[in-house]
């Protein structure tokens, strides 16, 4: 009995021994800041450039994190990370991420194109066939919508009724959905005539609901122009990585990246056991609402889940993660697609992601400057840091989450910076982006 006991251990005590192993080859080691090129007493400016934010009462708190050379030159939390309890920032909070998971998402879909599994020319309809005849919403000549579409980017404001539908020129693609040059459900006219297909059952998933959008009218002729498609592209691509590589994509996300990365606190859930380190989503108050509140001019938001969903897989905005797991993520990718010893890109692969795919377009929309930003595969990038005016190093990408998260991958510098916040706060990014590089003496 002993000996078959020990046969039937054998193979769980190893199953375990190697994912422990997993776990451990994903963690990014802490550094001395002097060794990876920083003055520690200039890095103690990120805090005051955070501290001057908060005090402001623009947001609670924050997390902001610096990673060069594959060390951690900086971790910190930032004030409160619930204002009810007063309890400090903790290192290993945990964010809603909203748009700054669609890096993730175009990761997945470029190790499927790795595989050979599908192309960036790939049709849509190849893969969802409700995808294949698709209409455009144009405005009727002397309508309101008209004159709006003339006077303004992507006609909005314009009322739907003043719209004629006619065919897409062509299917949109892969690509378009990657770059946001699909004109699905992107702000303009087209969205607002297809207004009902936004709306998600509580029990929808991927496979659900996505093929319901083939029937959406497109905001503009596939590959035209840029406008940002905040939920639906990205979502239709996680819809993609399902099919081609046969899981759910909650499932090929922990087995191909996080469990491997060692990104044990990254998904699409808010796990009840970590509820502690959630931070809650604040929103600045109006005046009345914050002398009511009393609680330094925010108060959380009505809805506290965000995009997150046990059951549908938003890979345009559903993740949670911590500063730590998305660094070794974004380490990764720095390295030109390989983190300690395990390689999940190859660097050509990283090098088309991170180019400028729609030339001028995206320019001065979502925050961008109107000069010196391209846009790559799900992520901004940074041509010109001077005509941007951006305190970054020439060739950096990354992106945004709607509450105030923000990654930069620094290919120049071997460096990756993080802010995650639950306040959008803008010009908290910017100093944030000063502050790092005002560090580096080296």
């Amino acid at each position: 009995m002993t000996h078959r006991l020990i046969r039937t251990l054998i193979p769980v005590v190893v199953a375990c021994f190697v994912f422990t192993l997993q776990l451990q080859a994903g963690t990014i080691v802490a550094g001395k800041p002097e060794d990876l090129g920083f003055s520690p007493e200039r890095l103690a400016r990120i805090h005051e450039a955070v501290q001057r934010h908060i005090d402001a009462k623009s947001l609670a708190g924050a997390v902001t994190m610096v990673v060069r050379n594959g060390r951690i030159a900086h971790l910190e939390g930032h004030g409160l990370i619930d204002l009810e309890t007063n309890r400090p920032m903790p290192k290993d909070a945990i964010f809603r991420l909203a748009s700054m998971s669609k890096p993730v998402t175009a990761v997945a879909v470029m190790m499927m194109i790795e595989e050979g599994k599908l192309r960036l020319t790939d049709p849509v309809s190849r893969f969802i066939p409700e995808f294949k005849t698709m209409k455009v919403a144009v405005p009727k000549p002397g309508s309101e919508a008209a004159a709006a579409a003339a006077g303004g980017r992507g006609g909005r404001g314009a009322a739907p009724v003043d719209i004629d539908l006619v065919p897409a020129s062509r299917e949109i693609t892969v690509r378009d959905l990657l770059t946001h040059g699909s004109g699905l459900m992107s702000g303009g006219l087209g969205q607002r005539a297809s207004a009902s297909l936004a709306q998600r059952a509580p029990d929808d998933t991927l496979a659900t609901y996505i093929p319901k959008l083939g029937g959406a009218v497109l905001d503009f002729q596939p590959g035209t122009l840029w406008r940002y498609s905040g939920l639906a592209g990205f979502d239709v691509l996680g819809r993609i990585v399902e099919i081609t590589s046969g899981q759910p994509f909650d499932r090929f996300l922990k087995q191909r990246l996080f469990d491997p990365l060692g990104m044990k606190d990254t998904g699409f859930a808010l796990l009840p056991d970590r509820a502690s380190r959630i931070v809650p989503l604040y929103r600045r108050a109006a005046a009345e609402s914050a002398r009511a509140a009393g609680q330094n001019g925010l108060e959380k938001l009505p809805d506290q889940n965000g995009l997150s969903s046990a059951t549908y897989f938003s890979g345009a905005g559903g993740l949670v993660t911590t500063a730590e797991d998305y660094a070794q993520f974004a380490t990764m990718l720095v390295n030109g697609g390989e983190l300690n010893g395990k390689r999940y890109l190859s660097p050509r692969t990283i090098e088309l992601m991170a180019s400028n795919h729609t030339g001028e377009m995206a320019g001065g929309q979502m925050g961008m400057s109107p000069r010196g930003i391209g846009f790559g595969l799900g992520v901004q990038v940074v041509e010109d840091p001077v005509a941007a005016d951006r305190r970054v190093s020439k060739g950096a990408w990354g992106w945004a989450g709607a509450y105030g998260t923000n990654v930069h991958i620094e290919p120049q510098e071997k460096m990756v910076t993080i802010i995650l916040m639950q306040t959008s706060t803008p010009a908290l990014q910017r100093d944030f982006e000063n502050a790092v590089f005002q560090a580096i003496v080296k």
